[in-house]
C-alpha cells in the first residue's frame, strides 16, 4: 500500500521516515518529495508498505503523531489524477457567439 505522509519537518530524512514506519512492519520504500529547482524538501513524502494490514496499522498509529517537531498527516495515497489543475471547467457557464 502506498501511504501519503504530509506536514513533514524540513530536517527529516528518508531514513527517519523509514524508521518511523518500520515500527509497524516491512517498508519497501520511503521517499521525500523535493522541489525540482531548489532540491529543498516540499514537506511531504510517500512510504510503500507491502502488507496492507501493516500499512493500515502505521496509518492509524502515526496520523496526528509528532515527528521532529511536526504533527504528521498520514493516510492512504490517492492515485494521481490526469488533470492536475483540479478538474472541472474553467470560466463561466455561458458561451458567447
Amino acid at each position: 500500500m502506498n501511504i501519503y505522509v504530509g506536514n513533514l519537518s524540513r530536517e527529516i530524512t528518508e531514513e527517519d521516515l523509514q524508521q518511523a514506519f518500520e515500527a509497524f512492519g516491512k517498508v519497501a520504500s520511503a521517499t521525500l518529495i523535493k522541489d525540482k529547482f531548489t532540491g529543498e524538501p516540499r514537506g511531504f513524502g510517500f512510504v510503500e508498505m507491502p502488507a496492507k494490514a501493516e500499512a493500515q496499522s502505521a496509518i492509524n498509529g502515526l496520523n496526528g503523531k509528532e515527528l521532529k517537531g511536526q504533527t504528521l498527516n498520514v493516510n492512504e495515497a490517492r492515485p494521481r489524477s490526469e488533470d492536475r489543475r483540479g478538474g472541472g471547467r474553467r470560466g463561466g457557464g455561458r458561451r458567447f457567439r
